[in-house]
């Protein structure tokens, strides 16, 4: 990975920082795992089916996407997090998400973004997460569930 075990990221605690980032290099992508350094010795996801070994690292694009308009980047930052927040209770106990960049290099079993050769960019603190809930609780148009299926 991009990064060294011994480098220290950013820790991003608010939407408003989440948002700023993506403004400021808008392809990137969320993983949820423990940690970028728990990736590193194996920079490869594994279809959780059949066992095959994916190309990449299995993410979720940050990218704003031009149907979302003059909307806020922080409701979307928002949404993006909430929209995959069951991944931290359905993967290893103890993951938790971060941002990287990477190249894309097709898709995984759910249709999700594989990414090669990926660099840790920032972590992202639980407290983002509750701030998401919240604004999405307050600002959202109608209810939204994170994306889990049943049974985690």
């Amino acid at each position: 990975m991009g990064n060294s075990p011994s480098m220290a990221l950013d820790v991003i605690t608010t939407l408003d920082q989440l948002a700023e980032l993506l403004e400021s290099r808008p392809c990137l992508f969320v993983r949820w795992s423990a940690d970028p350094e728990a990736d590193q010795s194996h920079p490869h996801s594994t279809d959780g089916l059949t066992g095959a070994e994916l190309p990449g690292l299995s993410v979720n694009p940050l990218a704003v996407e031009p149907w979302w308009g003059s909307r806020s980047t922080v409701l979307w930052v928002a949404r993006r997090l909430h929209d995959y927040s069951h991944l931290e209770r359905a993967r290893a106990h103890g993951a938790r998400p971060w941002v990287l960049e990477g190249e894309e290099v097709g898709r995984g079993p759910d249709n999700e973004p594989l990414v090669a050769r990926p660099t840790a960019v920032a972590l992202i603190d639980k407290q983002v997460l509750d701030q998401a809930e919240n604004l999405l609780k307050h600002d959202a148009n109608g209810e939204w569930g994170p994306l889990g299926r049943e049974g985690g």
